[in-house]
């Protein structure tokens, strides 16, 4: 059994069984890498991949269970690079994250350009996706860090550390009626076509809850993962938009902001990583650029927490800043 069999069959599963792919993004020749897993497979005794002709159909459940140790074994080699890249050179290496539009567009960028003055020599990759997607690739190593609201809490192998509360605001046209409006109210927005983010997207969830516990069911005509777009279909009177109060930073002379947060509950943006990463220097210095009150005591120690109740515990009496 060899390390690149290992690497290839775990590459071939994250490009959904397409050797040809794989080969192109590992620089090698697509014969190549059915030879090595065939003969792994022939070493092992099972298949770990169903064919059909000469095309791979599905993972078996052998497969399922070498895939999940291949990738611990895979990470653990990862991390022994990673170790070493520290010693050698502690300026030097590369940072990836997965994030959301939303973060990267108005919560990041300040972070990225001091951390980038401090480490030049340090290459930073950024992935945009679903909160979903962002939580698989770093629960599966494809990034480091994972910046998100929703969905972090269904990996139960990423340590997950609190950054930020905040909440929303509602974007309407200036001659809105509701532009003129002190306090709107919940009922007053349930009576208009709402303009908001896509399920599953920056706290949608916590603005569902809000109508529903008030009986409301609101009319969304028109969901979007990009606060840019939503705040592009309201200036065109599709309807009033319900965004991230910190994505209200444009001045735009046809749009209103109009504060929510007496409407919502507010949401918490956490940064997740996946348990048994070794984190350079450099990356404890990205998260506390990022989120302060998380300097690398509290990490190491979020570290040793093992369940979510002690993370809870652990992070439960820090006042976390709202943006």
């Amino acid at each position: 059994m060899k390390l690149q069999q290992l690497r290839y069959i775990w590459e071939v599963a994250r490009h959904d069984l397409n050797v040809s792919v794989t080969a192109q993004s590992l620089y090698t020749s697509q014969p190549g890498i059915s030879k090595q897993i065939r003969l792994l497979e022939d070493e092992l005794g099972v298949e770990i991949f169903s064919r059909s002709g000469k095309h791979l159909t599905r993972v078996t459940p052998a497969g399922e269970a070498i895939l999940r140790i291949a990738g611990e074994i895979l990470r653990k080699v990862d991390s022994i690079k990673q170790v070493a890249q520290e010693f050698s050179d502690e300026s030097k290496g590369s940072l990836s994250l997965a994030t959301t539009h939303t973060q990267a567009r108005y919560a990041l960028p300040g972070v990225i350009e001091t951390f980038i003055d401090k480490y030049p020599d340090v290459s930073l990759h950024m992935h945009q996706g679903t909160p979903i997607q962002i939580s698989e690739m770093a629960a599966d190593g494809t990034v480091d860090f994972a910046i998100a609201t929703e969905a972090l809490e269904l990996f139960g192998d990423l340590i997950m550390m609190p950054c930020y509360s905040w909440n929303r605001a509602i974007i309407v046209p200036r001659n809105h009626p509701l532009a003129q409006s002190s306090k709107v109210t919940l009922e007053e927005v349930s009576r208009q076509p709402i303009v908001t983010y896509t399920f599953g997207f920056t706290g949608r969830s916590k603005l569902d809850d809000a109508f529903l516990d008030k009986g409301l069911s609101p009319k969304v005509v028109f969901t979007a993962a990009d606060a840019d777009v939503i705040k592009t279909y309201v200036k065109l009177g599709l309807g009033v938009g319900i965004v991230a109060k910190m994505a209200c930073d444009v001045n735009d002379p046809d749009l209103v902001a109009l504060d929510a947060s007496h409407l919502f509950e507010p949401s918490v943006t956490k940064i997740g990583f996946r348990r048994g990463t070794f984190l350079r220097g450099f990356m404890y210095e990205f998260i506390e650029l990022f989120a302060p009150h998380l300097t690398k005591e509290v990490v190491d120690e979020a570290v040793d927490r093992h369940t979510r109740s002690e993370l809870d515990e652990l992070f439960s009496h820090i006042q976390l800043p709202t943006l």
